[in-house]
This record gives C-alpha cells, structure tokens and sequence, in this order.
C-alpha cells in the first residue's frame, strides 16, 4: 500500500459530490493501491447533511478511506491537500443577473484560491467543476499566484462524454472506436464540440454535405443545450455523470489518458489564437502527471469561427470577472 493523498471536496454534502466520493473511496480514481484522506468542505446550514455523507462512508468501510475531515472551514479543508475538486458554487437563480452570480462565485473561489496557495501541497492538482467553471477556475488560480497555471484545470469532460456518446449514437457503431474529438471554448452554449478531426478505427472521418447538415442542425444544437435538457427532465442538473466525469479528469491528469485526447479547460499559451492567460476548453493528451495541448491542427472555416465566437465569451466573462475583483 502506498502513503495516503489527501484530496479536498468542496460543496461536498451536494448532489455531484455524493455520486463522487463513494467512488473515489471504492478506488475507482486511482486504483486498488492507493489509501485516501477526504476533506470534505460545506457552508455551515449544510454542515448536518455532510454528516450524514460521513455517516454513509464510515458504514461503507472502505479499505481505503483512511480518514474523513468534514468541515465548513477553508483554512482546515484545504490544509495539505494533494488534489482538489472545487465543485461548490451559487447557482443562478430566478431573477439573479448575470453579474450577481460572478459576483458571488467570484467571492467562492477567490477564498478557496488563497487557501490552496497557503495550505495545500505545493504538487496539488485543481480541477475546477462549479459554473461559471471557466471564470472560477481563472479566479482560483489568480489567488494563487505560488502555484503553477498548470495545476488547475476546468471540467469539460462531461461535454467530452456527451460528445463521444451522440457521435457514437449517430454512426451506431460501439464508441470504444472513435478516436480525436474535442470540446473546445466555454463550458456553456457556445462551446464547440468537434468532429472534424475524429477516427473511426484509425481511419480519418470524411465529412460529407449531409453529415455537415447534421453536425450543424441536430448534432451541435443537442450538445450545446444537453445540461438543459436534463435539468428540464429532472427538475435538477447532472450529478452522476458529472461526477463521473469529474473522476475521469483527474484519473487521466494523474495516470495518463493512454496517448487519447481528452477535453481539459486550461489556461492557454496562446495557440489557436486564443488569448493568453484565458482558461478555455481544448484537446489534451495526459501523460507523467501532466497534461500537453494538441498542436499544429488545422481548423476549417466553420471550426475557426466556432472557436472564436466561444473565446470571445470567455473573454466577456472573464473582464466582468475582473472588474468586479479589480484585477
């Protein structure tokens, strides 16, 4: 058995962490070897919920939950952590602006930002979930100006699966086989997931007029309003397949995604066009611990102009980010 990491959970009594944290503990992230710590964050009128989580952990007796730390103080949550997932923030509510809901989550993430630079382990890996997820994640890692931009990350591999699951759906064959999408951009209606680059079987997928027609009338507009679509359907937004996804990001961050592209959002270096320093939605391939963006593809007409209508979100989100923090 190795040492124990200790990974930090924050909205941690919410729906997404509790599909999370029985898996984490099960092993299913980081393998059969591996022991774990969970901190486990809460605002305080939910600190009796995530007691009952904790309850439910301890009646799992899972080999390798070594220990729980549940809390509802940053300062102890995030105190030599090896990994976090930051998926607590406000949602948008009835009649709530768009500028009060960064404004709100803006307050979240720039504590939990300062906290990691001064408690967690300087190797920890961020992987931001809560929306606005693209501005969070750039506010975490603006508070955290001793740690490297390449410790935090957003989540764009629920988009990722969505993606894979339709095209797969679609060309009715088993998805194992589809190789080279992405999803890039905002993690929100304009994102842009892309086929134009996919294998089937190590074969290059040759776009015809219709498949064209089908990509932009049915294949797109399913995917850019999924979420939605299941909320309409549930009465509450993706909690198990975020949390899968979730588990998926990190695991491939720290083990590798075995030479596959994965959807990371990450802060860019400026390839594409895309701006500097902006956090937005790419291919990666993940191996060493570490994750390198795909480079040198071409973008067709149609995919350039995807990409920066996204972008161009991203950086509208994350100026009104800015100006309320006085960045």
């Amino acid at each position: 058995m190795q040492q124990p990491v200790r990974i930090v959970i924050t909205g941690a009594a919410g729906h997404i962490a509790y599909s999370l944290v029985f898996r984490i503990a099960a092993g299913e992230m980081f393998g059969p070897k591996q022991p774990v710590i969970l901190h486990l964050l809460e605002i305080p009128p939910a600190m009796t919920a995530l007691q009952g989580v904790v309850m439910e952990l301890e009646d799992c007796a899972y080999p390798l939950l070594q220990d729980i730390v549940a809390t509802d103080d940053t300062t102890q949550a995030f105190r030599d952590v090896d990994y976090a997932f930051l998926i607590g923030a406000k949602p948008r509510g009835p009649g709530m602006e768009r500028a009060d809901l960064l404004a709100i989550n803006a307050s979240i993430f720039q504590q939990q930002g300062r906290a990691l630079n001064e408690q967690a382990q300087r190797h920890v890996k961020v992987l931001v979930v809560g929306n606005p997820m693209n501005s969070n994640t750039w506010i975490t890692q603006q508070y955290a100006p001793d740690l490297d931009s390449k410790q935090f990350s957003g989540m764009m591999r629920l988009d990722h699966h969505r993606l894979i699951s339709q095209f797969a759906s679609h060309q009715q064959i088993d998805l194992k086989r589809i190789h080279q999408v992405a999803v890039w951009g905002n993690h929100s209606a304009t994102q842009y997931p892309d086929i134009s680059h996919a294998l089937i079987d190590n074969k290059l997928c040759i776009e015809t007029p219709q498949e064209h027609d089908w990509m932009v009338n049915e294949f797109l507009p399913v995917l850019q309003q999924r979420g939605a679509q299941i909320i309409k359907a549930r009465g509450t937004s993706s909690a198990a397949s975020a949390a899968y996804a979730a588990l998926s990001h990190m695991r491939d961050w720290v083990l590798g995604s075995n030479s596959e592209w994965v959807s990371m959002a990450v802060c860019s270096d400026g390839c594409y066009d895309i701006p500097k320093g902006l956090v937005c939605g790419v291919p990666v391939v993940c191996e060493n611990g570490d994750y390198d963006i795909v480079r040198d593809l071409e973008l067709n007409t149609f995919s350039r102009e995807a990409l920066d209508k996204t972008v161009a979100e991203i950086v509208a989100e994350q100026q009104a980010v800015a100006q309320i923090l006085g960045l």
